[in-house]
């Protein structure tokens, strides 16, 4: 399942300023910094608006920022060599992404998308690696970060292997429900019935039955505009009956 691309009127970084104190608030990282940590990475710090379809990071574009999701919903995906799009994952509110590329300071290897319009922030390659060598906190911040998502992604080719519709769509909702890498999202995930299904790879229609068929085995509560979580480890090993 394609999603169409949208070309901007201006680059993203023409479209970038300062974070709000409430955007700032919205940062998990941010709070375990000391105070002259905090006061470089906030003047370093950018926000901006990208529209559905726009292209965030794009393949073979070098990193020169570590990026995290405000508000919105963003996929991470790659196309192999034959054209057919592989979606690694979601990237929902609180989410802090690419921060193993911008380790190595490598070219992404990957897309990430908007699939709404979102709200992004951006920390700078410079500021990032800075950080590093200065804040034992964000070190631990990032090491769990790159753990966690070691296991999800793990996750992601197990679900790839899964042929149960039903099962494919529990196991990537319960990977977008995770409170370590988007504690930004909580019991409840604003997402649509076609995001989601661009996300797993399934039609709307099919999306639609297996929530409901989640809703039915007390999994998830459909909401008016998303999904509340209502057993997330039910979520995480479900299997057909």
């Amino acid at each position: 399942m394609t999603f169409p691309v949208a070309s901007p009127a201006l680059p993203l970084l023409k479209r970038a300023r300062a974070p709000t104190p409430d955007e700032l608030q919205g940062i998990p990282w941010l709070a375990a910094l000391q105070p002259d940590e905090r006061e470089r990475v906030v003047d370093d710090l950018r926000v901006a608006q990208v529209g559905a379809g726009e292209l965030l990071c794009r393949v073979g574009r070098p990193a020169t920022f570590w990026f995290g999701v405000i508000d919105g919903l963003l996929k991470m995906s790659n196309d192999t060599a034959l054209g057919v799009p592989i979606t690694f994952t979601g990237m929902p509110p609180g989410g802090w992404f690419g921060e193993g590329t911008v380790l190595k300071r490598e070219v992404y290897r990957y897309n990430i998308q908007a699939l709404r319009k979102s709200l992004v922030a951006g920390l700078g390659v410079e500021t990032f690696h800075w950080l590093l060598g200065h804040s034992i906190p964000f070190n631990r911040f990032v090491m769990q970060q790159l753990n966690e998502r070691l296991g999800q992604f793990i996750g992601a080719r197990e679900i790839d292997r899964m042929s149960d519709p039903d099962v494919r769509v529990a196991r990537s909702l319960a990977a977008l429900f995770h409170p370590t890498l988007y504690p930004g999202v909580g019991s409840l995930l604003r997402i649509t019935q076609q995001e989601l299904g661009y996300l797993v790879g399934l039609s709307r229609q099919r999306v639609n039955l297996a929530l409901r068929n989640l809703q039915e085995r007390g999994c998830i509560r459909i909401e008016y505009g998303g999904v509340r979580v209502l057993d997330l480890q039910a979520l995480r090993e479900y299997l057909p009956q």
